[in-house]
């Protein structure tokens, strides 16, 4: 094949490859869609974190944050959306960010709204609505498109945070020494010891005397948390408790008695847990089989449209034109061999 053929043929598999780059699901560059409902995206940037947070969303296993504006007509609507390394640290991520006035929204179980924006966390991603809140089909479109989606479990350690007397969105989750220093920072990293995979769950609390701050430790098995139950005992005015795998700890309360009522309560309970894969659109198996369906009679038809071009070509040439065939097909003349004939040898 001559050069310039090559060059050509690479320049159309090139744009063929591109072509279906533009096409498949989650090859698109950036987060968020063109279309959000009825809404046109007008814009969109990159969102940096600031720089005094900058360790914790490295911690938090940040990989991408994107600021976009939609609109329809006269309504526009901003959003952010931040892809974190898993689902605790969009959890995280959530706990830290929601607003103090949030109030529990109804659209997720990790969703805070106040009367302008809503705050959502959805697997390993955290979003921001400002100027106008979704409607759950429209989330439901964002989250089927979303690139890179994790949806393992959730960590269990919330749920032992006692519940009565709670301040309202003071919840903190700990993953590392950067968010331990700045949610607390009367625990050094080498009591945490953060080696053995220590993850920590940090809440507020009322009492008649003030609030006070419990922090609730997790660790692989009881025997690493009552080797290091003694450490947190040893830190200056720490009252810490070990429950299983856990380790209970309150600093300097205002009132010592509600401080050791709040500790009773925490009781570790043994639960399993498993990753549940919820399926999408891409992965029904019936659709599945009607797209192999489709692409198949496609095949089909393009087959026989390409041979009905080339035997009508064949017979217009001899009927019309008198043009004998260059490359006849080869015959094997079978009805002039008489029956029961060798094979000459």
């Amino acid at each position: 094949m001559p050069l310039w053929q090559r060059q050509k043929v690479q320049e159309m598999l090139r744009s063929l490859v591109l072509a279906l780059l533009l096409v498949l699901p989650g090859a698109q560059a950036g987060i968020w869609p063109d279309q959000f409902g009825v809404f046109t995206k007008v814009s969109a940037r990159p969102v940096a974190p600031p720089a005094a947070d900058r360790a914790i969303w490295e911690e938090y296993g940040l990989e991408e944050a994107e600021e976009v504006e939609y609109a329809s007509g006269t309504l526009r609507f901003s959003a952010v959306a931040w892809r974190l390394k898993d689902p605790t640290s969009a959890l995280a991520a959530f706990q830290w960010q929601r607003p103090p006035d949030a109030e529990p929204s109804e659209i997720g179980r990790l969703a805070a709204a106040t009367p302008q924006a809503l705050w959502l966390a959805f697997g390993n991603y955290l979003f921001r609505f400002q100027g106008r809140k979704p409607e759950i089909a429209e989330l439901a479109g964002l989250f089927d498109r979303l690139p890179r989606l994790d949806q393992s479990s959730l960590p269990t350690l919330t749920d032992y945070l006692p519940k009565a007397d709670r301040t309202p969105n003071s919840e903190r989750f700990v993953i590392g020494p950067a968010s331990l220093e700045r949610f607390e920072p009367r625990v050094p990293p080498s009591v945490a010891a953060f080696h053995y995979g220590t993850e920590a769950q940090l809440a507020r609390y009322r009492s008649p005397r003030g609030e006070m701050s419990l922090a609730l430790f997790s660790y692989p098995t009881p025997h690493i948390a009552r080797e290091r139950l003694e450490a947190f005992q040893k830190l200056d005015g720490a009252i810490a408790k070990r429950a299983g795998p856990l380790i209970a700890v309150i600093f300097s309360p205002p009132d010592p008695d509600a401080a050791e009522r709040l500790l009773a309560r925490v009781q570790y309970r043994a639960s399993l847990s498993w990753s549940e894969l919820i399926p999408s659109k891409r992965d029904d198996l019936g659709d599945l089989i009607l797209t192999i369906l489709a692409l198949v009679g496609v095949l089909v038809l393009i087959a026989l449209a390409g041979g009905l071009v080339v035997g009508g070509v064949r017979w217009a040439s001899r009927a019309w034109f008198g043009v004998s065939e260059s490359d006849p097909m080869i015959r094997l003349h079978l009805e002039d061999r008489a029956p029961g004939t060798g094979s000459g040898h």
